[in-house]
């Protein structure tokens, strides 16, 4: 099979116009129509079908565009490669992050050190949620990702790295106790001469603790009903026998933060993640109990081999995370 008509082939299905993609990639729009033809005729099958909206693929067509797309980029990597047989390691090497997880806190981190000992590979870091990152493994847009492990998914190895309990987040009128736990507080810093007890912010000794069934009398800020915390809150809330009152899903870590400080709701986040959202005045972090966990993997494409390239950032990835948290 050509592998330029493949290339064709998935511009076309991606810009959704033959008129726009002739543009795009210089070629007459017969031209184009022509390599189409010939796919199909290699294939017996459709792969696209046309409207006044456009173009778009068949069944058939797009499963070819999965399968093209981890066509194409095997072929780049292997000619990336075999070029630089020999030479300093290169290359693009894609790496994905869901949000609310310990896995951004090292992003920055890992962008240093990959470009301080690998000055030749290109790293792009995206954040999305698991769902979308396992996809776009397994159709060879991603060469790994760290993400929440919540079961085994096909087509998806994970490597379990690091596992963490969920905190409460919250200022003093959303808190458990809500003033009361606020007088509490004044009394410890009191008593130790002005050194805050129990805080959990800043390290500062050991954290307060509530149990999953004080969580039913708060207005909690939380994450989609299909994100790994919220499922993992879910469970341990079934087990206690209560409901959540949840008043907002949040998706962005940035407003979750703003929406703590603004005395919107309590949230649950792993322990890393909270430590620094909870760095804004007025906000508390208490443990639960009995514990909520999550656990945070590094995922590869199971039928795809890593790159040369891709191997030394996942090698890299290790030691950060280990030195990071």
């Amino acid at each position: 099979m050509d592998t330029r008509r493949l290339q064709t082939f998935v511009r076309i299905v991606e810009i959704g116009s033959l008129t726009r993609a002739a543009d795009v990639l210089h070629v007459a729009q017969p031209a184009l129509s022509q390599q189409i033809s010939a796919l199909e005729a290699e294939l017996g099958q459709r792969l696209l079908t046309r409207s006044k909206q456009g173009v778009h693929p068949t069944e058939a067509g797009a499963a070819l565009y999965r399968h093209a797309q981890v066509i194409l980029k095997q072929v780049s990597d292997a000619v990336a490669e075999v070029g630089l047989s020999g030479r300093e390691v290169a290359g693009h090497v894609s790496l994905g992050l869901a949000p609310y997880s310990s896995a951004n806190l090292i992003a920055l981190p890992l962008l240093r050190a990959v470009r301080s000992r690998y000055p030749r590979i290109v790293l792009r870091i995206t954040d999305n949620f698991g769902a979308v990152l396992s996809e776009a493994m397994m159709t060879g847009r991603l060469d790994m990702a760290l993400l929440f492990d919540s079961g085994p998914i096909k087509g998806i190895t994970f490597e379990r790295l690091l596992t963490e309990e969920l905190v409460l987040v919250c200022g003093a009128g959303n808190c458990p106790g809500g003033g009361e736990l606020a007088g509490r507080e004044q009394d410890d810093v009191a008593s130790l001469g002005g050194e805050p007890v129990g805080e959990g912010v800043h390290g500062g000794g050991s954290l307060r603790e509530v149990s999953v069934g004080d969580l039913a009398d708060l207005p909690m800020l939380m994450t989609g009903p299909t994100h790994t915390i919220r499922k993992a809150v879910a469970r341990a809330c079934e087990a206690s026998g209560i409901e959540l009152n949840v008043v907002a899903e949040l998706e962005s870590v940035g407003l979750m933060g703003q929406a703590l400080a603004a005395g919107l709701g309590a949230t649950l986040l792993p322990e890393s993640v909270a430590q620094r959202v909870a760095e804004q005045p007025g906000l508390r972090i208490l443990r639960v109990t009995p514990a909520i966990e999550v656990h945070l993997s590094l995922g590869v494409p199971a039928s795809l081999p890593l790159s040369r390239a891709a191997e030394c950032v996942r090698d890299l990835l290790r030691q950060v995370l280990a030195e990071t948290l």
